[in-house]
C-alpha cells in the first residue's frame, strides 16, 4: 500500500476542514430552527455575533493584535449587507424547510459572480452565463412549491439573503484585496452583527429571562457559527478554492439530513430538482469564472 505523502495531506486536511464547517454551520441552522419560538431573528444575529466577537476579542487580546484599519467604510458595508442578510437568513430558517432556505442562501455565489461579470467587467469563460441561468432556473423550481404551499415570506427570506449576501462577499473579497487579515474581517462583521441586534433585544416584550434550554441553543448559535467561520477559513487559505467551494454545499446535505430527522421535511421532487440546479450552477459558475475566489467568504 502506497504510504500517504505531504501532496495528500495538502488536499485531504483542508477538504476535512470544509467538511467540518459545512456540519458546523448546518449544526448553526439547528439551533437557530429551535430557537426561533423563543428568539426573534434579529435576536439570534445578536447572539451570534456577540458570542463570536467575545471569542475573537479575547484572541485579540491574547495575541496583542491592532484592531485599527484605514478601511473602516468597507468593513461597514461588509457588515450591514452581512447583518441583514443573515437576519433575512435566520427568518428563512424558522419559516421554511432547513434545506430550502440553505439552498436559497447558497444562491449567493451566482448573484456575485453576476455582480463581477457585470459591474466590475472581469472577463468570463464561454458557458458563464448560461450557468448563470440554469441556476435561476433551479431558484424557480425550488420556490415553486413554497409560492404555492403559503411559505412564500420565508422563501423570499431565503432568497434575499442569498442577493445581499453576494454584496456582503463583495466587499469580503475588495478587504482581502487590500491587505486586511481574515480574523479582523470576522471581528469587525461579528461587531457590527452584535450591534445591529442590540435595539431588537432591548426591545424584547417582555425582555425575556432566558432558561437553560435557551442559553444552550444561543451557545450553540454562536459556537457553532464561529467554530463554522475558522474551519472556512483554514479550508479555503490553505485548500484549493474550487475544492473548498465544493465542499462548502456539502451544508445543504447535513441540512437535509437534520430536516429530515427532527422535523420530518420533505421537498417535492420540483425543489430538489432546484437544489440540484442552484448546487451544480454555483460550482460551475466558480469554475468559468476567470478568478476563482467568488465563493469564497468568512461568514
Amino acid at each position: 500500500m502506497r504510504r500517504p505523502v505531504a501532496g495528500d495531506r495538502a488536499v485531504f486536511m483542508p477538504s476535512l476542514w470544509m467538511i467540518a464547517a459545512s456540519l458546523l454551520f448546518a449544526s448553526m441552522g439547528v439551533c437557530v430552527k429551535l430557537g426561533a419560538a423563543q428568539f426573534s431573528a434579529a435576536e439570534l444575529v445578536f447572539w451570534r455575533g456577540f458570542i463570536a466577537t467575545l471569542i475573537l476579542g479575547g484572541y485579540v487580546l491574547v495575541r496583542r493584535l491592532p484592531l485599527a484599519t484605514p478601511h473602516a467604510r468597507t468593513h461597514v458595508v461588509r457588515g450591514l449587507a452581512g447583518f441583514v442578510s443573515l437576519v433575512m437568513y435566520f427568518y428563512s430558517i424558522s419559516m421554511i424547510p432547513l434545506a430550502a432556505a440553505v439552498t436559497l442562501n447558497y444562491t449567493s455565489p451566482l448573484f456575485l459572480a453576476l455582480l463581477l461579470a457585470l459591474w466590475l467587467k472581469e472577463p468570463v469563460r464561454r458557458g458563464f452565463y448560461g450557468v448563470l441561468a440554469a441556476g435561476f432556473v433551479g431558484v424557480i423550481f425550488l420556490l415553486q412549491p413554497a409560492l404555492g404551499g403559503g411559505q412564500w415570506p420565508g422563501a423570499l427570506f431565503g432568497l434575499g439573503s442569498g442577493i445581499i449576501s453576494s454584496i456582503a462577499y463583495l466587499n469580503v473579497r475588495r478587504l482581502g484585496e487590500l491587505g486586511e487579515p481574515e480574523w479582523r474581517t470576522v471581528f469587525y462583521f461579528s461587531a457590527l452583527s452584535a450591534l445591529g441586534g442590540l435595539p431588537w433585544l432591548l426591545t424584547a416584550s417582555p425582555f425575556h429571562a432566558i432558561d437553560g434550554r435557551g442559553w444552550l441553543l444561543l451557545l450553540g448559535v454562536g459556537g457553532f457559527g464561529v467554530l463554522a467561520q475558522l474551519c472556512m477559513t483554514a479550508a479555503y487559505k490553505r485548500g484549493k478554492t474550487l475544492v473548498s467551494a465544493s465542499l462548502a454545499y456539502s451544508t445543504v446535505v447535513f441540512s437535509s439530513a437534520f430536516g429530515m430527522l427532527l422535523w420530518g421535511e420533505t421537498l417535492p421532487w420540483t425543489g430538489w430538482i432546484g437544489v440540484i440546479l442552484i448546487v451544480a450552477s454555483g460550482l460551475l459558475a466558480t469554475l468559468l469564472s476567470r478568478r476563482a475566489d467568488t465563493a469564497a467568504v468568512t461568514d
